[in-house]
């Protein structure tokens, strides 16, 4: 099936762009993005999943300790061009430079319109890859740029204009569980995984952090970077832009468990540098969490990649008091952080995920909780 993009020389594969490489149900091309100040947070997703026909979309906002949420479900339109459904939008307005996000969504609590302006290059993140037996649950390529947002966010709780505020975005493709499972025999493995994740903005460079770990504290992925803050005309991507990275010579952190949770009262990265050049540290205070139900992340109702009909659209409302966070749908969080490192104070998230037994945190089973005083030290690379 011919669309639009076929006219331009960018196939990858014999097949017209409308098809995919893959026929894994499980393939998926998405856009995610937050921003954030000490008091509120926002983040925003859409995705599509072409072997499924389906689009889904979310933002969420957590202000005055409330947070909200409006979903966004239906058919996937043959144009990949049209990123949208429902009151959901987000436009790519320049290419790794400026992006649009909207939510027409004043019925259902919220009413947004941002755009996100580049502060650093684009990073890709190292590719991602899980398997279980013999079938791969997770292949997919990560693509995290830092920067700032304008705009306007009206919800029940007030209006946020995040004038210069500080934020992600991020963009992945490939192969991610979701939607309805494939039937398949069961493999007897307990639920597993460790996923911390970490970009952080400071007034003249931002870090990048992510590592993957096996139930024994190994490593399955990891990555950490430092990258400058550059100008509004330099080169995003390429060899020149390139140059503007500081690979790290390993991945390491100390994270800090709360009482009972799955997720941080504080944490530590340590900076690990190239031959002599020694080690530093980022100190992180978490100041508020985000439950990423709220972009449908493990959601037991808006779950990403599930058929709601050809456009559906619903929103949750959620004082943050009332949540459960031991809840299976409350464990994946992104806390915003401030960030000490050496002289500088900045801001970001540290976006957690440990389901299943995790030796470093000493968690056994598969949501059970940490004990009083839990710390955990990742083994560098």
């Amino acid at each position: 099936m011919l669309s639009k993009f076929d006219d331009y020389p960018i196939h990858q594969t014999s097949l017209p762009l409308a098809h995919t490489v893959s026929n894994d149900p499980n393939h998926y091309d998405r856009f995610w993005c937050n921003g954030y100040s000490q008091d509120w947070y926002f983040a925003a997703g859409l995705a599509v999943y072409p072997n499924r026909g389906i689009i889904d979309a979310a933002f969420a906002v957590v202000h005055e300790g409330v947070q909200r949420s409006v979903f966004a479900s239906g058919r996937m339109p043959l144009d990949r061009r049209e990123t949208r459904i429902g009151p959901l939008s987000i436009e790519i307005v320049e290419p790794l430079r400026v992006m649009r996000v909207r939510a027409d969504a004043a019925d259902l609590g919220i009413d947004t319109d941002v755009t996100f302006t580049h502060r650093t290059i684009a990073l890709e993140e190292p590719r991602q890859i899980l398997t279980d037996g013999s079938r791969t649950t997770l292949d997919s390529t990560r693509m995290t740029q830092w920067g700032t947002w304008t705009g306007r966010i009206e919800t029940a709780s007030g209006v946020i204009e995040p004038d210069g505020a500080l934020g992600t975005k991020d963009r992945s493709w490939g192969v991610r569980p979701v939607g309805t499972p494939a039937g398949a025999a069961p493999t007897g493995a307990p639920p597993q995984v460790c996923f911390l994740w970490a970009p952080l903005n400071f007034a003249d460079r931002c870090t990048h952090f992510l590592c993957f770990e096996r139930a024994d504290g190994s490593r399955l992925v990891a990555s950490q970077a430092i990258l400058d803050v550059i100008g509004p005309d330099d080169p995003v991507y390429g060899p020149e832009a390139a140059a503007r990275v500081a690979h790290l010579a390993a991945t390491a952190y100390d994270i800090r468990l709360a009482p009972g949770l799955r997720r941080s009262q504080g944490a530590t990265l340590r900076l690990l540098h190239p031959g002599a050049g020694g080690e530093e540290r980022i100190e992180l205070e978490p100041l508020l969490t985000f439950r990423m139900r709220g972009l449908g992340y493990m959601h037991p109702e808006w779950g990403h990649g599930h058929w709601h009909g050809d456009l559906a659209v619903g929103s949750e409302t959620h004082p943050v008091g009332d949540l459960d966070n031991t809840e299976p749908w409350n464990i994946h969080v992104q806390q915003v952080v401030r960030a000490r490192w050496g002289d500088r104070t900045g801001l970001g998230v540290l976006e957690q995920l440990i389901v299943g037994p995790h030796a470093p945190t000493g968690l056994t089973g598969i949501l059970d909780g940490a004990g009083s005083g839990t710390t955990a030290a990742g083994a560098s690379d």
